[in-house]
């Protein structure tokens, strides 16, 4: 199993399962709690989730949320690197991944700090993205999406929705590795192209993706599967995302990535300590 991620220097230790911190830099998110326009909004929200102990900034400019449309290259460069650049000389020790599905942002991101590359199509909407994450092997995590963000919640279908993402990991894994990429975290991807059912489906076989061998990142927070379940909305819904959670925990995720700091690590201890626990004899 891959316990640990580097890149430009940093080092991240995935024995512990880690909090990624989500930061849109948009206003276009479903979750508001998670939109930061501007880089004073950024600093203002990463300054005491770190001190809460947040392990990895995950910046992002596009929306994915159901029903978004697709990002601007030029765009997604022009927002996004310059508040890279200030993030990297502001927390020099903190890991960075970008979410992007574009290649061509992958280098500037990589020359401006960037340690780990978040792409939510896997690969399939930019058909050069594995030839860069191979060619620099920065960590890089892989994850399913059924369609695009503006047809993905349409009717998504599968004859079995944990077998055939699996075989998606296994052959985006495989050609990853054959052209020298290593440093691979899985996502099977909640919410993109997935049904309330589908979604529960994968988090109750959660532990299959353990074939992989490889951390498995989980993106539950405050998601539709929680607030529709319990007739609720997004606003609302941190319980049922720390029940969940430890669900995902409990099954081998290695990553959360979310919204909330405080209370994703407080669902991390809370299982270390059960895990703790099961190593007592009697």
């Amino acid at each position: 199993m891959l316990t640990s991620l580097q890149y430009n220097g940093l080092h991240i230790d995935l024995s512990v399962p880690k909090t990624m911190g989500i930061v849109n830099l948009n206003s276009d998110s479903f979750y508001k709690g998670s939109q930061h326009a501007t880089l004073s909004s950024v600093i203002a929200y990463l300054d005491p989730v770190l001190e809460e102990g947040l392990d990895i900034i995950d910046l992002g400019v596009f929306s994915s949320r159901p029903g978004a449309a697709l990002g601007n290259d030029a765009e997604e460069n022009e927002r996004l690197i310059p508040i890279l650049e200030k993030l990297r000389a502001r927390y020099p020790n903190v890991f960075i991944s970008i979410d992007t599905y574009n290649s061509k942002l992958v280098k500037s991101a990589i020359d401006a700090g960037a340690n780990m590359i978040n792409d939510i199509s896997g690969g399939t909407l930019d058909n050069f993205m594995f030839d860069v994450i191979s060619k620099d092997n920065i960590p890089y995590v892989m994850m399913h999406m059924q369609g695009i963000p503006g047809n993905m919640q349409i009717n998504p279908s599968y004859d079995n929705v944990v077998f055939e993402i699996l075989q998606f990991l296994i052959s985006s894994k495989r050609e990853l590795n054959q052209k020298g990429a290593n440093q691979i975290v899985v996502d099977p991807g909640f919410g993109f192209g997935k049904s309330v059912k589908h979604n529960f489906q994968l988090l109750d076989n959660l532990n299959v993706f353990d074939i992989l061998d490889l951390p498995i990142l989980v993106g539950l927070s405050r998601k539709s599967m929680i607030y529709k379940s319990i007739d609720t909305n997004s606003d609302n819904a941190l319980n049922g995302t720390t029940a969940l959670h430890m669900i995902a925990l409990e099954r081998g995720a290695k990553i959360l990535r979310v919204h909330d700091v405080k209370e994703a690590n407080e669902a991390i201890q809370l299982h270390k300590a059960l895990i703790s626990s099961r190593d007592v004899a009697g």
